[in-house]
């Protein structure tokens, strides 16, 4: 009964984001402009603005190099004719082996609850327990993929960012905005 009020809250919270950022394209295409916000905090470079400061889930694409299993595994083996001897697994070796390249594919990475503040520069993360802001330049922007309830930003120069929640949605609609105004 508790996940089903969970679920249908979380389905009114989606419908809501969704709405919210509908509602933002709606009013931009039509010559409106985003509301500057306060963003305590965050030191802003001369000429930049906040536009929203919101918490999101955070998490990076990308693959790291394979860490192999060092030691081979196997077993000490009492034999009556051949006497002590080491037995090698060759089975638990294979599947080790391939959970390292499984686990060193491209994949979302680095899941955390995040602090985002919209600036007219990039988006800046401040993920939890982290003491400095990680900057992602909207001139560095190469993709927008809004999917709500996330947003996927892609970039130049570095792994995609994920940005999911209720704030997601409106944030993907905002940062189109923002990277194609400073196209011109």
């Amino acid at each position: 009964m508790w996940s089903r009020r969970r679920d249908r809250a979380e389905d009114a919270a989606r419908a809501d984001a969704v709405q919210a950022a509908s509602d933002l394209a709606v009013h931009l295409q039509g010559g409106g402009s985003l509301v500057p916000v306060q963003a305590d905090g965050l030191a802003l470079a001369v000429g930049e603005v906040a536009f929203a400061d919101v918490a999101c889930s955070a998490a990076r694409f990308y693959g790291t190099g394979v860490d192999y299993p060092t030691p081979a595994s196997g077993y000490f083996e009492d034999h009556p004719t051949f006497g002590r001897r080491w037995v090698s697994n060759g089975r638990l070796d294979s599947r080790r082996r391939q959970e390292a390249e499984d686990a060193a594919r491209p994949q979302w990475r680095d899941h955390s609850a995040a602090r985002v503040v919209l600036t007219s520069a990039g988006v800046r993360l401040l993920p939890v327990g982290a003491r400095e802001w990680m900057p992602f330049d909207h001139v560095l922007l190469t993709g927008v993929a809004n999917e709500p309830p996330s947003v996927v930003l892609s970039y130049s120069t570095c792994a995609p960012l994920l940005l999911s929640g209720p704030a997601a949605p409106w944030l993907g609609v905002a940062v189109k905005h923002l990277h194609h105004s400073s196209a011109y």
